[in-house]
């Protein structure tokens, strides 16, 4: 059954950081309203102290709230956004009631800090808020708030809201329409540049949106290839003999095997099979590439060995049958080595073909293990017809052969140093009268060490087997 994967929705996780940094952009902004009305308080500003202790407590208040929202909220994250570009806009909007020419570029970071989250609606609220703001703001500051003393008609209206209203009444009545000339000459401006600037942040957050869109299908394709794979390793390994000890009503023997992909699924593969109750076929086989192609290759090429070695085939006639095989489909032009042994337990004679295949390393008892530089074929599935020399091998009791693929000796360090056969061979001498199971475990160990933090290249792959007598 395919495992279930957690999706990572990148949206969701976008926004909360976004929801992190605005309340952090609120929270600098705090931070430089409360350094104003202390700059104010030492007389490096000419404004009304009365007018700051009344607006810079309520401005600060709400561009601190996002902060405490982020770490408490516990409901629904998408009203989150919403909330906090409240506070933030409505905080602007009480300051700017107060410093009405001071705060001009303000109005502008809701709007850029809202394109973050890559949600137009989102972006168009915040518009639509910051314009509302900014206008009743705009207003309410002619009223009580500190303005251009230009716009005023070189007139420095003094703080008393009763004189400000009278005079607004008097310049009306007189044909002056001091409401519409703000609204035209101090607004408008204002209100074009929110725009621009929107515009401008929109447009971005629409293409980072489109790339995190496509970022998220990309993530769901690898999420479902990966639960793919998962299956094919499970599928693979379970093509492999992996129970062991694998034959425990023969005492004549005893054989261990490991196989370990350098990705998912790997194209190395294994196999000991009986072709009756006195013969063992050993298999270690090596295909090009790697990945899927090269998995589903070796499922084939192990398929067809098995089928025809348990029909009675010597080792070298079954490679060349299915070299011949594999030869009639191949489009893709891949290759496999093979090394194909035929045990006959009775009387501990080995007959063997090597398609192309690493050499085998075998110990004689109370020996050393050895390289057995025996006689290559070419490798399977490369050309028609070719014909695999057999060669036999006089065992006995205490002897060992190992079988590997070059992943082995191939493995690579941090500093590009190859594994090599010499050092496999000198870890394999270095355990004495080990089982097949420790004598892999040994290698592998040793390989671990050479390689380090290096990332593994190749599949590796290993067998061995001991003759008991």
């Amino acid at each position: 059954m395919m495992e279930e994967t957690v999706h990572l929705d990148i949206f969701r996780v976008n926004e909360e950081k976004a929801n992190k940094y605005t309340a952090f952009c609120t929270f600098i902004a705090a931070v430089v309203a409360v350094l104003m009305w202390l700059l104010n308080l030492c007389g490096f500003f000419i404004v009304d102290q009365n007018l700051m202790n009344i607006a810079m407590p309520g401005g600060v208040a709400l561009f601190l709230l996002p902060s405490l929202l982020v770490r408490v909220w516990k409901g629904d994250t998408r009203l989150l956004k919403y909330v906090i570009m409240c506070c933030f806009m409505i905080g602007i909007a009480i300051l700017n009631s107060a410093l009405t020419i001071q705060l001009v570029l303000a109005w502008s970071c809701p709007v850029v800090l809202s394109c973050h989250y890559y949600s137009p609606k989102l972006a168009h609220f915040t518009l639509a808020g910051a314009l509302f703001c900014m206008l009743c703001a705009t207003y309410i500051g002619l009223y009580c708030g500190v303005w251009d003393a230009n716009m005023m008609r070189s007139v420095d209206l003094p703080g008393d809201a009763a004189f400000r209203a009278e005079f607004i009444r008097e310049a009306t009545a007189a044909g002056d329409n001091l409401l519409l000339r703000v609204f035209n000459f101090y607004y408008i401006p204002r209100a074009a540049i929110v725009i621009v600037v929107y515009l401008i942040s929109v447009t971005l957050s629409k293409r980072t949106h489109g790339l995190l869109k496509k970022q998220e299908e990309d993530n769901r394709e690898k999420e479902r290839i990966g639960a793919e794979l998962n299956v094919a390793t499970q599928i693979q390994v379970s093509m492999l003999p992996c129970v062991f000890p694998a034959f425990p009503e023969y005492k004549e023997f005893d054989i261990y095997a490991s196989m370990d992909p350098a990705k998912e699924v790997g194209g190395d593969f294994y196999d000991f099979f009986l072709v009756d109750e006195d013969h063992l076929a050993i298999v270690m086989a090596d295909v090009s590439g790697k990945g899927v192609p090269a998995a589903l290759f070796m499922m084939i090429t192990k398929t067809l060995i098995k089928n025809e070695a348990q029909s009675g085939l010597s080792a070298g006639a079954t490679l060349e049958t299915v070299n011949n095989q594999l030869l009639e489909n191949n489009e893709a032009g891949m290759f496999v080595t093979v090394w194909l042994g035929i045990y006959e337990i009775s009387t501990c004679r080995l007959t063997a073909a090597n398609a192309g295949h690493e050499y085998p390393v075998i110990r004689r008892a109370g020996g050393v293990f050895e390289l057995l530089k025996d006689k290559h074929g070419f490798v399977m599935a490369g050309m028609e017809g070719a014909k695999y020399r057999e060669y036999e091998l006089e065992l006995q009791a205490g002897d060992i052969l190992f079988l590997y693929t070059d992943g082995v000796a191939e493995a690579t360090n941090t500093e590009e140093q190859l594994y090599g056969t010499e050092r496999m061979v000198d870890a394999l001498n270095s355990v004495e009268n080990a089982a097949p199971r420790e004598l892999l475990l040994a290698v592998r160990a040793d390989i671990d060490r050479f390689v380090g933090d290096a990332e593994q290249f190749d599949d590796i792959t290993m067998l061995a087997l001991q003759i008991r007598g």
